[in-house]
């Protein structure tokens, strides 16, 4: 170690000395990314490029208090052959400035731990640590103190710190020629003087170039919350805080101090390619292994799926799974899954698992999943294979409504220190860059409102050029240049850390030795600094417990019709391939039904007209950006017609692709058709398409391309065959559609349908209950029940529960004849729909009614003992006309429970008996209940506006299109409900209208984007001229142009719901 600490006049004497000495080795061991939510001006990649471009020894990545762009740092690291040190840096309460390294894995768990310690006692996005937290669990880190001038405390702090950390102890020095260089070495040389310390030199590194100074500033300004200008002398004073070349680093300092830095790095040997997971091993009963476990549960699951006797080829392919898994060692891993899954049915709470791990027999029989691996080809390698070297990825959906039911009791049984869930890293996309940059910038908050509100996603940089233009600001102004620079520039930084969906890393031990936690925004939940493909880089396991409001709508649905029926129903009584569901999805009656409702889906039912299950799997699996880009779609739907015949190369190929008629539309039949087409192991396939995901980004395909194009020409395929299917893998891309996945969405299909088909009042009445989900908003989904012929009845004070319910005309009897039994029920809405009122308020209102006679609005008011706030929502839902007739009325009535003297209650309240007030006008009434309930169950608003607005009167309705030619010109015009820009789509627009009759499909092409922007992205009221466009039963308006007629909404509250 060389303690020799140079003065600044030595340095300085030392300077002109001519004989010219070879330039030292460095390395960074103080450097922050963008990780470091609005400091740090670099991605982590970036950072550890430009290290190992300058020939950096190392480079410590020492984000403040957190180790969340680590990993990313990690895999770049590993690609540049550079070393990487893992460490974090901490200002102490006592504004002591350090940076710890970890030389080892006990390091790095310590480094951990105080992470968590310091994020887990402060506020989400903060953290607190003081001098204290030092003393003990700290004895394998190394720290580099970072002084200032300015405290007066520094002797005691260092020698408290070098009583501590005794030989590990460093002063840093950073020079940033900022005017204060000398007199910052010079005080530090004394105190290493005073107190025994060596020195070493590092850099504050916050970006890889110093032409990030301007992001910088407004990253800086962002965090501060004042523009660039007002934040002034609290900004870096120049860019010398970036990944400097060694010679210039040389310059500024003796060389010992950079070779001290080697010294560092020589004894820091950790690498996060040492963590290893541990599993949770308490599932597993003391006389027994895990693989014994395992293999008894999956027994007693193969007898309850089976209890007739199982085919041969299954438990073929059970005991290849179970073989498999426990040379793996991942037994554990499917017991804690099993473990989650049992509890959840233990509690009625409906579930399902999917995704690759719908490949799996194993998971069938221990009812984690529930696709039958007897009707569907599973391909296990797609879930889990020796060559893949990661865990499986097993994701399970509950009940929306219930999931923090699975949450909480994962945290009680292994503890808020071993259960965490992932994180998810929250970017700038263009809306908020241009927000944030805008205010940073000090530009006038109306034009970049304005502008934020113009953008969308897919816009270019050019875009927002020309936003400024027409607002009458040139795009060729220097201030207007420097914005949107900067504004692309900050676009897919990290803001800050959120919670995965679902993602829960559980331990054996203290998960804090693994990788940091920290409070989530939600009380009672704890995340990981790590998201999601942090975990799958490093390998480490993540249970999915994902929320899914179908499951929740389903099991509502069951429990109405159990309970009008008075025999419970489960999902195991829903009769298999009924002939009357296939022919309501035939027709494209699948609004509300899981999967197959958006506009796509919905387009295709009508085309490949599903007759039996593994149809549905198609249909699922077909409207996704794979097939569709990879141009299968249209082979595959002339073949199903008949129009074009089905060959396949030979009998192997033909085993693959025969139940998709020689196209293929999964991902495992992409996996199969290299093994049997190009003798891939089936680990070298899943190899493939992992590579084929991101080959768009990263290239890689050209290795698998010729090993795939060679091994079919070696079995006899022909080069234009060879082609065609390596093409067709491209087009799958990122988006390849699993068939297992979508087998168990197709499960969910067919029972929603079925509900649709048989019971459609409890269908729309789960739905309602179990919202907010799906495509459609309540109104719609009243709308299409009302279609159905479904009476939908109002929200009343006399007769509404909390949810939504079912009202019968006469009792129902279970064991009546058919005709009965068709008849269905009215929906009642619920006092749930009602816009600010609380559910205690509800139960007020039932209990009142139950115990009570209610005949007038003030018998309601003093038995439910409601407040003026109450009652003024309970109006204004129109709840209480069945009382008083109309809304003015009820507010007329509420005025005469308003507390009065004694000696005018009684005069008051016959006055206002005697009062009788006209209805609300229809609008005003329509007005009421949209921004009341969010959805009316009077006219359509364009049934009113036709009558007032001329040039509506001659736009053709929803229903009337039916009847009008392909090619014909057409005027329509509804309230926009939908706009979508699938990614395939190559610019196309998709709108969705609504009009009183129906929805209207508008088709927009790339070309009128421009010319109707501002209508197209903000009308919420549109007339269309256009042509019709139609095959079979699906029809289309083609727009040629676009007015928008929004202006006519001002007395309704109406939205539109984008999807992009």
């Amino acid at each position: 170690m060389n303690h020799h600490n140079y003065s600044f006049t030595e340095i300085s004497a030392a300077a002109p000395t001519p004989t010219p000495t070879p330039t030292p080795k460095y390395a960074e061991l103080h450097c922050i990314t963008n990780h470091s939510f609005l400091r740090g001006a670099s991605h982590p990649e970036e950072l550890v490029q430009q290290a190992a471009m300058l020939g950096y020894q190392a480079l410590a990545i020492t984000d403040e208090c957190s180790m969340a762009g680590i990993v990313k740092a990690h895999k770049q690291a590993k690609s540049c052959a550079l070393k990487l040190i893992i460490g974090s840096e901490f200002t102490l309460q006592e504004e002591i400035k350090v940076v710890m390294l970890a030389p080892n894995r006990t390091g790095y768990g310590q480094i951990c731990s105080l992470i968590s310690r310091a994020r887990r006692r402060a506020e989400k996005g903060d953290y607190t640590l003081s001098l204290k937290d030092l003393q003990t669990a700290t004895d394998q880190i190394i720290m580099i103190w970072l002084p200032t001038a300015s405290q007066e405390k520094n002797r005691i702090y260092g020698e408290t710190l070098k009583t501590w950390f005794s030989d590990r102890l460093w002063l840093g020095l950073e020079i940033f020629l900022d005017g204060q260089d000398e007199k910052t070495y010079q005080h530090i040389f004394d105190l290493a003087n005073a107190i025994c310390i060596p020195m070493l030199t590092c850099g504050d590194v916050h970006m890889h170039i110093p032409d990030r100074k301007p992001l910088l500033d407004t990253l800086a300004a962002i965090r501060l919350g004042v523009s660039i200008q007002m934040a002034g002398r609290l900004l870096h004073k120049n860019s010398e805080r970036h990944l400097r070349n060694i010679p210039a680093i040389h310059q500024l300092c003796p060389s010992s101090l950079l070779e001290n830095t080697l010294q560092i790095a020589n004894q820091c040997h950790f690498s996060l390619d040492e963590l290893r997971y541990e599993y949770p091993q308490e599932l597993v009963p003391a006389d027994k292994t895990p693989t014994q476990y395992l293999l008894e549960l999956t027994q007693v699951g193969t007898l309850k799926r089976w209890p007739n006797g199982i085919q041969a080829s299954v438990q073929l392919q059970i005991d290849k799974e179970l073989q498999l898994i426990a040379s793996l060692n991942y037994e554990y891993y499917f017991l804690t899954v099993f473990d989650i899954v049992q509890f959840a049915k233990s509690q009625n709470i409906l579930c399902q698992g999917r995704g690759s791990a719908a490949n799996s027999a194993v998971c069938y029989c221990l009812g984690i999943t529930e696709v039958n691996p007897a009707k569907i080809n599973l391909l296990f390698e797609r879930f889990i294979s020796k060559e893949r070297n990661e865990p499986p990825d097993i994701d399970v959906d509950f009940e929306h409504e219930r999931r923090e039911e699975i949450i909480q009791y994962i945290y009680k049984k292994y503890g808020r220190h071993r259960a965490a869930l992932a994180a998810t890293v929250i970017t700038y996309r263009p809306k908020s860059a241009i927000r944030d940059v805008g205010k940073a910038m000090g530009i006038d908050t109306h034009l970049i409102d304005k502008l934020a509100k113009t953008v969308s996603w897919w816009d270019k940089k050019s875009s927002l050029l020309e936003r400024f233009e027409e607002t009458g600001i040139s795009a060729r102004n220097r201030v207007v240049n420097q914005f949107v620079d900067l504004t692309q520039q900050i676009l897919g930084f990290p803001r800050h850390l959120s919670q995965h969906v679902g993602g829960f890393v559980i331990s054996s031990g203290p998960l804090s030795q693994l990788v940091p936690l920290e409070n989530a925004a939600m009380p009672e939940r704890t995340i990981i600094q790590w998201d999601k493909d942090d975990l799958e880089a490093l390998g480490l396991l993540k249970i999915d417990v994902l929320a899914l409001g179908m499951l929740t709508s389903i099991r509502k649905s069951l429990e109405l019709i159990s309970h009008q029926q008075e025999t419970e129903l489960t999902l195991a009584d829903i009769p298999a391939e009924d002939p009357l569901t296939y022919q309501m999805l035939q027709q494209g009656d699948s609004i509300g039904v899981f999967q197959v409702e958006s506009r796509a889906q919905m387009a295709m039912l009508p085309r490949l007209k599903p007759e039996k299950f593994y149809d549905l799997v198609i249909q699922v699996a077909i409207v996704r950006p794979g097939p569709i880009q990879g141009k299968m779609v249209h082979p595959y739907l002339k073949r199903r017609n008949g129009e074009e015949t089905v060959s396949y190369a030979n009998n192997e190929v033909k085993a693959v692709l025969e139940r998709t008629l020689g196209v293929p539309i999964f991902q495992e039949q992409v996996i199969k058709l290299a093994v049997v087409a190009a003798g891939f192991t089936p680990g070298e396939a899943d190899q493939l398409r992992r590579a084929m995901a991101a080959w768009k980004k990263r290239g890689g395909l050209e290795h698998f391309q010729k090993k795939l194009i060679n091994g079919m020409l070696e079995r006899g395929h022909d080069q234009a065959f060879a082609e065609r299917i390596f093409e067709q893998i491209k087009g799958f891309g990122d988006y390849g559609f699993p068939e297992s996945h979508a087998a168990s969405f197709a499960l969910l299909v067919y029972f929603s349908a079925w509900l649709k088909c048989h019971h459609p009042a409890a269908f729309y009445c789960g739905l309602l209950n179990s919202q907010p989900m799906g495509f459609y908003s309540p109104s719609q989904l009243v709308q299409d029940a009302t279609r159905h012929h479904i009476e939908v009845r109002p929200v009343d004070i006399l007769h509404s529960l909390w949810d939504c319910s079912l009202e019968y005309s006469q009792p129902v009897d279970p064991h009546s004849g058919s005709q009965q039994q068709t008849r269905q029920p009215a929906i009642r809405l619920g006092l749930e729909r009602i816009k600010g009122l609380r559910k205690a308020t509800a139960l007020r209102v039932m209990a009142a009614r139950e115990t009570h006679t209610i005949k007038v609005l003030s018998d309601m008011a003093t038995k439910a003992d409601l407040d003026q706030a109450e009652m003024g929502r309970l109006i204004e839902a129109g709840a209480f006309k069945s009382l008083s007739g109309n809304r003015y009325q009820s507010h007329w009535q509420a005025t005469g429970i308003i507390p009065h003297p004694p000696l005018l209650e009684v005069a008051s309240v016959r006055e206002q008996d005697h009062v009788t007030l006209d209805a609300p006008a229809e609008a005003d009434d329509l007005r009421a209940d949209y921004e009341s309930l969010g959805l009316s169950l009077g006219r359509h608003p364009m049934s009113i506006l036709r009558e007032q607005e001329n040039s509506l009167k001659y736009c053709k309705k929803a229903s009337e299109l039916t009847l009008i030619k392909h090619g014909r010109f057409v005027q329509v015009a509804g309230l926009v409900t939908g706009r979508q820009r699938p990614s395939t789509a190559t610019g196309v627009i998709f709108l969705t209208l609504e009009d009183e009759t129906n929805n209207i499909n508008v088709v927009i092409w790339s070309n009128l984007l421009e010319r109707f922007r501002a209508a197209i992205l903000r009308g919420r009221l549109l007339k269309i001229k256009g042509i019709i466009e139609r095959q079979a039963s699906i029809i289309h308006v083609v727009a040629g142009s676009i007015q928008d007629y929004s202006g006519l909404l001002e007395s309704f509250s109406l939205k539109s719901r984008d999807f992009h």
